[in-house]
């Protein structure tokens, strides 16, 4: 029978506690990068407002359509970027939520921007008629369509063809749209030329190709992300692990526990794909990936051989218990989802972690579980214990069956209760979207905070 968990009271957090620094300095980054990202969306709005001075109202109105549209757009180009504070900071599932959202509202600002101007001055309409119309009415044009287009191709979602062709048309789409929005303001020859407005919007810019710069320019230089494959270790019939080892002399720690990094397999390519590490974050010389192998890129990578170069561009995500003062730790996993839950745990042993570790993992059948043997290795090291759950057990299976219910995850609960207290338990959930959605609402259902559960999709980045 199931019964409820307490809510957790916030322990103190102790000035000697690195967990409780990594926590506070977590909290500042997100500060600092929501104050970065709220000024970088209504700075030049506000800027303007207090420049303009009494204005009608419909001019007023499509100025300040205008601009919102400009630096939204900025900022939806600047979200998925891969700025590794900011995805540290914030987290992916909440860039990419952020990006999402911010893009319907850029659309519906840019349609809002034209209607007032059009409201305006109603002879304006002829600048929508791309053939007659001057440079800066078809710059303006060519943005409206390509965002309707990407609007219409990020709702209907993926619905035919790879997903690294979706992802192109995507980045395509968007760049046509910032170019000729940017392009757009430049024609206009108004704001650009006012004294303040002017280097506003010129920062604006500038803050877009730095990024930019920092996202494609970077893989050019040196060996910067460049590893070589020491060994592909099979893990099963459908799972290998890649190991890689870090050219010249860094061997420091880089990445925390559960993060993720992007693999291409040419320097200067454009098809890459994001794996979660696997490897103990205290090693920085070697980085291991178990990866399942579903598609062309996946079956490569199991292709290679020792010496062979591959370009890794990370670590990203906030999917880490480095970021948390936890007491206890309740880690859920389904399938090849297990590969965070490794790189905590194995780094975990190295830290010599006295905190008390609870994984279940999720499976369709035996053959499908995953890392067994070292599961029951780091059982003597830390204070772990591992619930197995089949979907698809056989007859001489003695473990537990069927989805992670609330009666399952009570047991385990209790069991971590009696080891370390009900104070601070974080909950971190990887696996199929809705084994992940199940979860969460099992784990709702038992009263545990959301601020205590985390998750990490980046299937659709």
């Amino acid at each position: 029978m199931s019964r409820p968990v307490p809510q957790q009271a916030t322990a103190p957090v102790r000035r000697d506690d690195p967990a409780a620094d990594a926590w506070l300095a977590h909290r500042r980054a997100r500060l600092i990068w929501g104050s970065v990202l709220v000024t970088a969306l209504v700075g030049p709005s506000v800027i303007w407002m207090l420049r303009s001075g009494p204005q009608p109202l419909l001019h007023q109105m499509s100025v300040l359509t205008g601009l919102l549209a400009l630096s939204a757009l900025v900022v939806v180009a600047v979200l998925p970027s891969r700025v590794r504070g900011l995805s540290g900071a914030l987290g992916l599932e909440t860039l990419l939520g952020l990006h999402r959202k911010l893009g319907m509202l850029a659309g519906a600002l840019v349609a809002l921007h034209l209607a007032c101007v059009v409201a305006d001055h109603p002879e304006r309409v002829w600048l929508l008629v791309p053939m007659s119309a001057p440079a800066r009415g078809q710059a303006a044009t060519i943005g409206t369509i390509a965002i309707a287009v990407l609007l219409l191709f990020a709702v209907r979602g993926v619905r035919s063809g790879t997903h690294e062709v979706w992802r192109w048309v995507h980045l395509s789409l968007a760049a046509l749209v910032v170019g000729a929005s940017s392009l757009h303001v430049l024609w206009l020859n108004n704001l650009v030329t006012d004294a303040v407005m002017g280097p506003v919007l010129g920062t604006l810019g500038l803050l877009l190709v730095a990024v930019l710069l920092i996202r494609w320019g970077a893989r050019a230089v040196g060996d910067a992300g460049e590893f070589r494959v020491h060994v592909v270790r099979p893990e099963s019939a459908t799972v290998s692990t890649l190991v890689l080892q870090r050219r010249g002399r860094h061997s420091g720690p880089w990445f925390r526990p559960g993060q993720f990094a992007w693999l291409r397999l040419e320097r200067m390519s454009v098809e890459e794909h994001p794996f979660t590490i696997a490897s103990s974050a205290v090693d920085g010389g070697r980085v291991e990936f178990t990866v399942r192998h579903t598609g062309d890129f996946a079956s490569r990578l199991r292709e290679l051989r020792r010496g062979e170069p591959v370009w890794v561009d990370g670590p990203y995500g906030s999917f880490t218990p480095d970021a948390v003062p936890s007491t206890g730790l309740v880690l859920i996993a389904g399938g090849v989802g297990i590969t965070p839950m490794m790189s905590m745990l194995r780094t975990a042993a190295d830290r010599g972690d006295r905190r008390p570790y609870r994984l279940v993992v999720h499976a369709r059948d035996r053959a499908d579980l995953l890392f067994r043997a070292e599961l029951a290795h780091l059982r003597t090291l830390l204070d772990l214990q591992v619930t197995e759950v089949l979907r698809r057990p056989s007859r001489d299976w003695a473990g537990a069956t069927g989805p992670i219910d609330t009666a399952l995850l009570s047991a385990v609960l209790t069991d971590l209760d009696g080891a370390g207290g009900t104070c601070r338990h974080d909950y971190f959930i990887c696996g199929r979207p809705q084994l992940v959605s199940d979860v969460l609402d099992t784990l709702h259902s038992l009263g545990v905070p959301e601020d205590r559960v985390h998750t990490e999709q980046f299937a659709q980045v």
